[in-house]
């Protein structure tokens, strides 16, 4: 498969397939965090310093040439809450972690000035985009996200506003390879799906299977609507990729944390 995105920075790859709309996947290096955290972390609530955290989100501002007064974090919970954000909402959760959007796991606005943030380490970036309606979102698919479909509510969410061109890219997440899960996640994945295919999953030990967390969301974006050609998928397993990515599964949990981000091109 060739890789959707390219790498324009040692700490940042971008993807350059939608005209005007800057789409972004940090890695974990050119940073000044230290230990677990070394050296890109940018999540603020692993117990790094918030202050070498904030030191790290400007550079990758300066990057991609956005104010960190513009961008807009969420407290990501697990969960399938998505919020509409506007201007409002500018600069939440950059500085202290507690002002973040709470307990929201899906981004999205039509406001040209923001730039939508949120924290990975394994799980699924999904980045949302409608040229009709000048939309652009952003959801965290982890396991619980995936099985209770954030990927479905965001196009139900889109469709509720008159978007019927709605595009998808799936970033760099864990991948099949390296995501072992056990019979009571399986049990979710088939009741999500209406046909869950057991292309998904295989059992590599009793009561043990390797999921494909990128396929099930491609699958539950085309489930609710969303046409196959208009979604694209990076190849890029965090896991494996050690030079490149945190990860939380094979770092043991103590670990830095990736950004996805989108916005406006200026």
């Amino acid at each position: 498969m060739n890789e959707i995105f390219r790498q324009a920075h040692e700490s940042l790859l971008l993807f350059d397939g939608w005209e005007n709309v800057s789409v972004a996947f940090t890695t974990k290096r050119g940073g000044v965090s230290t230990g677990a955290f070394a050296t890109l972390n940018l999540g603020m609530h692993v117990a790094d310093d918030c202050d070498v955290v904030y030191e790290n989100r400007k550079k990758v501002a300066e990057q991609l040439n956005v104010s960190l007064d513009r961008w807009v974090c969420a407290d990501q919970v697990h969960g399938v809450h998505i919020e509409k954000v506007t201007n409002n909402h500018a600069g939440k959760g950059v500085r202290a972690y507690d002002t973040a959007v709470p307990h929201t796991d899906g981004l999205y606005t039509n406001e040209r000035q923001l730039m939508l943030a949120l924290c990975f380490a394994d799980c699924v970036p999904l980045y949302f985009f409608s040229p009709s309606k000048k939309l652009i979102g952003l959801a965290h698919a982890g396991w619980k996200g995936t099985v209770h479909n954030i990927a479905g509510e965001m196009v139900k969410r889109w469709n509720e506003e008159g978007a019927d061109d709605i595009y998808v890219v799936i970033g760099p997440s864990i991948g099949r390879c390296c995501y072992v899960v056990d019979d009571r996640v399986i049990e979710f994945v088939q009741k999500a799906l209406v046909n869950s295919p057991q292309s998904l999953y295989n059992e590599t030990s009793k009561g043990q299977y390797a999921l494909d967390l990128k396929e099930m969301n491609k699958q539950l974006l085309q489930q609710a609507g969303v046409p196959s050609e208009r979604i694209a998928v990076s190849s890029y397993c965090t896991s494996c990729e050690q030079s490149l990515f945190f990860s939380h599964r094979r770092d043991g949990g103590k670990t830095g944390r990736m950004m996805a981000l989108i916005g406006w091109r200026e």
